[in-house]
C-alpha cells in the first residue's frame, strides 16, 4: 500500500455524496480543512472508479454509498439485483480498483447481520467479536453485507466499519435511528448497540489518518433498548410524547424481512480511541442535551 502516511497533506474522495453519512463527511472535511472531492463515478463502473481517482488524487476513499432500501431494508427483498450491484458488486469493484491504486478504504459496512444466539445471549452482556461469522440472514440486504465483509477479508486495504442502527444530533433527519422510531406507531423493545454519528465518524477520519485496516465494531460500548431510548426522548425532547409497544412477533406481521438485534463488542475499537464513551453518555452528550426543550 502506498496510502499517506500521518505527516503528508490529505485528500479524501468520497462516495455517498446523496447519502446522510456521505453529505456528514463532507461537513466535516469542511470544518476540519481537509480538502475532499465527491466521487462522480458509479461504485459498479470500474472505468468511471479509476477516472475519478486520476482526476482527484486522493490520499484516501471513503466508501458511505449502498442500498438500505427506501422507506426500508424491505425495498431489498423485492429489488435484489439492485442491491447486489451496489452492496456487492460496486463495494468490491472500488476495494479491487484502490488496492491496485495503493489506496486505502474506509468502507461503512453495518452490523446487522448478527442475531442474539445461544453464545450471545440477549442481556448477557457479551457481545459479538470483530473475527465472529455473521449468523443472521434474515434478510436479503444483510445477506449481502454478510457476504462482501467476507470477501473483503481478502483486501488488506480496507477498513470496514460496522455501523449499527445509526443516530445523530439531527432529530429532524428520517433515516435517525431515534427519528425513526419516534415516529412507529408500535415498537419493539430490544437492547441493541447502536453508533453515535456525531462522536464516531470523526473517528473514522481519525482512523483514515492511522491507516487502520480489517473490521471494526462501529458502535459506542454497550446496548441500549428502544424504550430507553424513547423515554430520554420524552424527558429530553417531548414531555407529552408516548409510544406502545408490541412483540417480535406482532412486529413480523407488519414486516417483510426479519430485522437483526445483537450487541457489538467495541473494545477494540475503545482500546484505540480509549476517549470513545458509552451508548447512553454519547446520546446525552451529543444528541439530546444540544436539543433539550427549554422548560418554563
Amino acid at each position: 500500500m502506498t496510502a499517506s502516511d500521518s505527516a503528508a497533506p490529505l485528500k479524501f474522495l468520497i462516495y455517498g455524496r446523496k447519502g446522510w453519512i456521505g453529505g456528514l463527511l463532507g461537513g466535516l472535511c469542511k470544518a476540519q480543512s481537509i480538502p475532499f472531492e465527491y466521487g462522480a463515478g458509479r461504485l459498479q463502473d470500474r472505468a468511471s472508479l479509476i477516472a475519478d481517482i486520476a482526476a482527484v488524487q486522493p490520499t484516501h476513499v471513503f466508501n458511505a454509498a449502498g442500498v438500505t432500501g427506501r422507506p426500508n431494508v424491505d425495498w431489498c427483498e423485492s429489488h435484489k439485483v439492485e442491491t447486489i450491484r451496489t452492496n456487492v458488486v460496486g463495494t468490491l469493484t472500488l476495494a479491487d480498483v484502490c488496492r491496485e491504486k495503493g489506496l486505502l478504504v474506509i468502507n461503512y459496512a453495518t452490523g446487522c447481520i448478527f442475531e442474539y444466539d445461544e453464545k450471545h445471549p440477549l442481556g448477557s452482556g457479551i457481545g459479538f467479536k470483530e473475527e465472529d461469522s455473521p449468523n443472521f440472514i434474515g434478510s436479503f440486504y444483510s445477506k449481502t453485507k454478510a457476504m462482501v465483509e467476507d470477501l473483503l477479508k481478502n483486501y488488506e486495504n480496507v477498513c470496514t466499519l460496522r455501523v449499527r442502527m445509526p443516530i445523530s444530533s439531527d432529530l429532524n433527519n428520517p433515516r435517525n435511528f431515534i427519528t425513526k422510531i419516534s415516529r412507529y406507531e408500535k415498537v419493539v423493545d430490544i437492547p441493541n448497540s447502536m453508533t453515535i454519528l456525531d462522536e464516531l465518524l470523526p473517528i473514522s477520519i481519525e482512523m483514515a489518518k492511522r491507516n487502520l485496516t480489517g473490521i471494526w465494531n462501529f458502535t459506542n460500548p454497550g446496548v441500549v433498548s428502544h424504550n430507553e431510548i424513547l423515554e430520554m426522548y420524552r424527558d429530553y425532547i417531548n414531555p407529552s410524547f408516548t409510544w406502545k409497544n408490541f412483540s417480535l412477533e406482532e412486529q413480523a406481521k407488519v414486516i417483510v424481512a426479519p430485522r437483526s438485534n445483537n450487541e457489538l463488542d467495541a473494545s477494540k475499537l475503545k482500546k484505540e480511541f480509549p476517549q470513545l464513551m458509552s451508548i447512553k453518555e454519547s446520546l446525552i452528550k451529543y444528541v439530546f442535551e444540544p436539543n433539550k426543550t427549554v422548560k418554563a
